[in-house]
């Protein structure tokens, strides 16, 4: 196995590991309805973004590009590899733009939740959207997956 395909898979298991396992963290803390709980959670979110995500995000653009230029691979085209792209930009966008903002929400209102010792509507709803863009932006890298292992078209 190259150099090039390690690192690559490091980070597709740094990438997809985490954003599968903190959503499972948080969610868990979210079904305690403990304030304190959430919020240590929210915050090992963002923390887990910091020191996994970014990295394996790294890793996978860096090793990936690398690969297929090694490989003569075409980056016109409509292919597995273009469509792949297109899903990890997207993916990205909706991390950056919504989930990253949403973060932040969830752990300045659940710290405010500490201080009331009720876990309030502002959270909740920061939190409910969360998952509905969390849930997409953690499907489309397990699509692009999917399409690195079988390279289907």
């Amino acid at each position: 196995m190259n150099l090039w395909l390690t690192l690559h898979l490091i980070g597709v298991v740094l990438f997809v590991g985490n954003i599968i396992t903190a959503a499972f963290w948080k969610i868990r803390a979210d079904l305690t309805k403990k304030a304190a709980e959430i919020h240590r959670a929210v915050k090992n979110v963002m923390l887990a973004d910091y020191i996994f995500t970014i990295p394996g995000l790294a890793l996978i653009i860096v090793s990936g590009s690398r690969m297929a230029e090694r490989a003569g691979m075409p980056m016109s085209g409509f292919n597995w590899l273009m469509l792949s792209l297109i899903l990890f930009m997207v993916s990205g966008i909706i991390w950056a733009v919504i989930l990253i903002p949403l973060q932040l929400k969830m752990i300045r209102h659940s710290a405010q939740c500490i201080e009331s010792g009720t876990i309030s509507k502002a959270y909740r709803d920061a939190s409910r959207l969360w998952a509905v863009f969390g849930i997409a932006a953690t499907l489309l890298p397990l699509v692009i997956l999917y399409l690195m292992v079988t390279k289907g078209f």
